[in-house]
Formats: structure tokens, sequence, C-alpha cells
């Protein structure tokens, strides 16, 4: 006899506020056991120094996952002016230190060569693997991590303020891959003056924004009151908590389909996009029959063939 999955049927996204000092595989894994969840995910990682918006997918949201991944980034980040560190943050150790300060004007009309396309070196202390290691297994081991420069992109970068002459805050809206650590260690090299990262907080991610993140502590105390409030409360916690697993396909067409079609592509076969007001599309859409998501799919010489196929209820 097959063994069932542990846990329930729980889909779509909760958009958590990380807590300083925690991984955010463990914070997936609090939020998984405070839901019940057969399956979670996230989309991004952030260090355990970092703070902010972490998306966490439930069940059929783990799906969407890559598309959150893909969108637009922003973090707000202060660099401390004067050490270099091995893992270019505060929890790395010391490997070069200046006596040089740079001034605001310096610091301004250095930005420019950190926006668009750029050319950036990760991190020795980062999740990238090297012949099969994590970097920062190797890094950690001793060993010496020479990691090859890759092209990120940066839309934006905002000097915002000065706290004193060791300090400066920035933020940025940037692309898949891009290393905040990575760039603190490169404005401290650009101005003369070296730096690290002492503090990162991600703000967006996507179509995720500030506004929509809870804390972790506030989600677990929401569902462990659930019992308590089940057939009182009108809106229950996970109701309040979960957004629908199509919000992460925001920047998707979206395609209505016919009860016969939407059968077909659960059967893994493709579909006309018919009909004398059919759209005139191509590439990645998403169906939907009755606003409800059925599948993710690529439109090819007016024929839906689909990708993934989602198992939601109602």
């Amino acid at each position: 006899m097959a063994r069932r999955a542990k846990g329930e049927d729980v889909s779509g996204w909760v958009i958590l506020d990380k807590p300083s000092g925690m991984t955010s595989t463990r914070a997936v894994s609090r939020l998984r056991r405070a839901f019940n969840a057969r399956k979670a995910g996230h989309a991004g990682t952030l260090d355990p120094l970092a703070t902010g918006l972490l998306p966490v997918a439930l069940g059929e949201a783990t799906k969407t996952v890559p598309f959150v991944m893909d969108g637009a980034k922003t973090y707000r980040f202060t660099v401390r002016w004067g050490i270099e560190t091995d893992s270019c943050d505060s929890e790395g150790t010391q490997v070069a230190a200046s006596a040089e300060r740079p001034s605001d004007e310096a610091i301004a009309a250095v930005l420019a060569r950190f926006r668009g396309d750029i050319l950036q070196r990760p991190p020795a202390f980062s999740a990238i693997k090297v012949d099969g290691a994590r970097a920062y297994d190797l890094a950690r081991a001793g060993e010496t991590v020479d990691l090859a420069e890759r092209q990120v992109r940066i839309d934006d970068i905002r000097f915002l303020e000065r706290p004193d002459a060791d300090h400066a805050v920035f933020e940025i809206d940037c692309g898949k891959g891009t290393y905040v650590r990575a760039l603190a260690r490169d404005l401290g090299q650009a101005l003369g003056c070296l730096g690290h990262v002492s503090a990162l907080r991600r703000t967006r991610v996507g179509p995720f924004g500030e506004s929509d993140m809870i804390s972790l502590e506030m989600a677990e105390e929401l569902l462990h009151s659930a019992a308590a409030s089940q057939g009182v409360a009108q809106v229950s916690p996970c109701e309040q908590l979960l957004r629908p697993v199509a919000t992460a396909l925001d920047d998707i067409p979206a395609l209505a389909i016919s009860g016969p079609d939407a059968a077909r592509l659960r059967n893994g076969q493709a579909v006309l996009v018919r009909g004398r007001d059919a759209p005139v599309i191509s590439g990645t859409v998403y169906a939907t029959i009755g606003g409800k998501l059925v599948a993710l799919g690529e439109v090819r010489r007016g024929e839906l063939h689909p990708t993934r196929i989602f198992n939601l209820p109602g």
C-alpha cells in the first residue's frame, strides 16, 4: 500500500518578513509546520543576517516559484566603510582594512559605474556550486574559492543617507543573481576605502512588496489560534495569510478556457486557441476556467501546449 503524504493540501503564497539570524530554509520549515502543509519552498534565499521579504510557496504554488525568482528585487542596505571581510558582510572575518573614508560627493559620483548590466564576482561565501560542492562549504573548510565574474543587472542604485562617517545607506533595484554583499565590497574598492554589508533588508520580489509581509511569529500565532476561532471568525487564518497561486503570474497573460478544454489540458493535451474573439497571443500564458487556475502553457501556432498542471480545489 502506498504511503500517504504527510500534511494537508494547502496551496498559495505567504509573504514572510524574515527575521535576522535565521536561515531561509529554517523560516520555510517553521511556516510549513504551522500550516501542516505537504509541500513548501521559497523564491530566493536571504542570508541569515538579512531581514525582509521572503516569498514562501505552499502546495501548488511551488510550481510558480521560477516566475517569482525571475522578478525584479529591491534591497535596502548599509555599508560599513574601512573593513573588508571574507564573506563581504559583518559575519565574516576581516581580511583588509583602510583608514580612508569617502565623502558624500565621492559616493554619489561612483554610483553610475554600478547601474545597468555589470560584471560582478560573487562572494566566496555563496551557494554557487563548484565541482558539485557549495562555495560556502569550501570556503568554511579553508579552501580558496575563486568564482568567475558574471553579468547581473542593477536598474538603479540610490544613496539614501550617511548616519556617520563609517556608514552609508543605499537602496537598489536589481535583477536575479545580484549579490548585495559583492556590491558593497566593490563599492568600497572603487572608493578606495574598502567596505562590507552591515545591514540588509529585502523590500520587494516580483509582484510582492513591503505591504504584503507578515512576521513569522504573527503567522504562527494566527495559525495556532485557528482551532479556537473555528466557527466564529468569518475569515480563517489560512485565508488571511494565503495569497492565490496565480499572484505569482501577474506579468503573464491569462487565457479563459472552456470546460472541455480544461479537461484536455489536465490530460496533457494541447487545445486550440479558437473563436472569433480569440486573442492574438503567443508564448507563455496561464489558463483559467471561472477564474480558477488550470495550467501554465505555451501558445504556438494557435495551440496552447500545457507545461504545468494545477490541482486546486473549487
